[in-house]
């Protein structure tokens, strides 16, 4: 029961010096939601002039994160596509278990960075000649599709007579 206590004793510092290392690096961009349950927020973007490309990451420590559990998180970028959502979360899971047992808030922010700056830098380098361009143009549909008014054919209506009441028996 001694030695649980003391790895609950040291988990708990290990996030509490990983969490004051993220605020001292990050600033204003890492927040606390709830630092009794250890809720937190960074916004991340691509570091570029117009911010083009920013995502929203919040996770939860649990209390056997970092020695035996990952960081809980959710990723909010309404922009990323599916496919590029499920990508980055392989690589942030693909980090987890190449660093079993260490912090890696860090590194998972930084990836996170590093996946918004090639998008960034991917939609800029695309030049004139690769953009997709809407272009419009005037298509003459009438000689296609001779849609001329015609009147309707007077159509006799056929009235059935249903016998709604109770039919004798």
């Amino acid at each position: 029961m001694v030695a649980a206590a003391a790895s609950s004793q040291e988990t708990t510092q290990i996030q509490t010096e990983e969490i004051e290392a993220l605020s001292a690096i990050y600033g204003d961009e890492w927040c606390t939601i709830d630092e009794d349950e250890k809720i937190f927020y960074i916004k991340i973007s691509d570091c570029s002039a117009q911010l083009k490309w920013t995502l929203n990451l919040q996770v939860i420590l649990p209390p056997e994160h970092p020695t035996s559990a990952p960081p809980i998180y959710q990723l909010n970028a309404p922009l990323i596509l599916q496919k590029e959502y499920a990508e980055l979360a392989n690589h942030l899971e693909e980090i987890y278990v190449q660093n079993l047992g260490e912090s890696i808030l860090y590194l998972w922010v930084e990836k996170i960075r590093e996946v918004l700056i090639e998008k960034s830098q991917s939609s800029e380098s695309v030049g004139p000649d690769n953009k997709k361009i809407t272009e419009e143009t005037d298509v003459d549909y009438e000689e296609e599709f001779a849609l001329e008014y015609q009147p309707l054919v007077d159509c006799t209506a056929i009235m059935l007579n249903f016998d709604m009441s109770e039919k004798k028996r």
